[in-house]
């Protein structure tokens, strides 16, 4: 280890650049880090080729092959744990079974663990994807993470809340937007300005389930602007719903912001239970970085991203969604006021530059 630089281990399930949850949590940061002269490791669980096939059926025993092989690289990892000061682990260290590595991370070579999550990840979330895997998860091994962590790093209020049951030193460390390099409307072709009024939503095949609140009302729309009227879906995976405004976009990385920018309205809709709660807004920190103006649920941290009415709109009944869905798409001089709002709001608190100072001081 060189003396006096500060070296972190970062330790993740996903490889670099495909997680949404890993670029916006702390990938964008590693300019920064290599700009203070930290020296930093990434190891993730998963390879490329696995990723590209982890949401896929069959494959089975690829996947099979690919988790136990994720267990042995931790494994050889251990001997090179002395040369790190900290280990940054985002979620968890393996997605299945007890937290054995970050127990000999903390018990045996005695190092400092940052711990990272963004989700309330102590609690089941059985998706179709991962029904098989979740009867293998250890779910209480959350509690004893955040116990054997030198800090914990939240997105929110609500698993601050969580985490500060069994540590001390939490810090609120909200999921970030770069607003210069990515999320900056300069750096992208103006959009053509049309009649046609696209309203969007954009997620992962984990979180298509909250498209079903808004789909009856995206039906009434059509049915009152059935020649204006374009429901854009961005995702892994095609909902193949049926309306007829509907149209799907593949994610992909390299169009991800062109892709956004043809949004006139942005949506996110969520239910109010407490796995919502635990999300910390990615999806209205995107809209409103873009300019794009924003209509979410009223539920756990969006509420704190969104000032009704200034810079988005909040929604708590079908009614709610519906009216100021219209509105929206009935004033185009709000829509382009709101967007500036949300625009500077995420600028100047959820943005990597607002919060570099504080990423900075989980290593200290």
């Amino acid at each position: 280890m060189l003396k006096n630089k500060i070296t972190i281990l970062f330790i993740c399930p996903y490889p670099i650049g495909q997680s949404p949850s890993q670029r916006f949590r702390f990938e964008q940061y590693f300019d920064l880090l290599r700009s203070k002269g930290y020296f930093f490791d990434i190891h993730p669980f998963l390879s490329l080729s696995t990723w590209k096939i982890l949401y896929t059926p069959g494959h089975s025993l690829r996947k099979i092959y690919a988790v136990l092989s994720g267990f042995v690289k931790r494994f050889l990892l251990l001997p090179s744990l002395r040369k790190y000061n900290f280990v940054f682990i985002h979620r968890e260290a393996t997605p299945v079974g007890p937290p054995w590595f970050e127990w000999v991370v903390a018990k045996v070579f005695k190092k400092k663990i940052i711990y990272d999550f963004d989700d309330a990840i102590w609690l089941p979330n059985v998706t179709q994807e991962n029904n098989l895997v979740s009867n293998l998860k250890w779910y209480s091994k959350v509690k004893s993470i955040c116990k054997w962590s030198y800090t914990v790093s939240c997105g929110n209020d609500f698993l601050c809340d969580f985490a500060r049951k069994f540590n001390d030193h939490v810090v609120l460390n909200p999921t970030t937007i770069d607003t210069e390099k990515l999320h900056n409307t300069a750096r992208y072709p103006e959009k053509i300005k049309s009649d046609e009024i696209i309203v969007g939503w954009t997620g992962t095949h984990s979180t298509l389930k909250y498209i079903d609140i808004i789909i009856p009302i995206i039906q009434s729309l059509e049915n009152k602007f059935f020649d204006r009227l374009k429901f854009i879906v961005i995702a892994d995976k095609n909902p193949s719903l049926e309306l007829a405004s509907f149209c799907f976009i593949p994610w992909a990385k390299e169009t991800e912001i062109e892709d956004l920018l043809q949004f006139d309205i942005g949506l996110m809709p969520l239910t109010d239970d407490i796995w919502a709660r635990g999300k910390c807004g990615f999806k209205a920190l995107q809209y409103m970085a873009l300019g794009i103006p924003t209509i979410a649920s009223a539920v756990g941290v969006n509420k704190l991203i969104i000032e009704e009415g200034v810079d988005g709109f909040l929604c708590e009944s079908p009614i709610q969604w519906e009216e100021k869905i219209i509105k929206l798409i009935e004033d185009s001089t709000l829509r382009t006021q709101m967007g500036k709002a949300g625009r500077a709001k995420i600028v100047n608190n959820y943005s990597v530059d607002s919060n570099s100072k504080g990423f900075l001081s989980l290593f200290e």
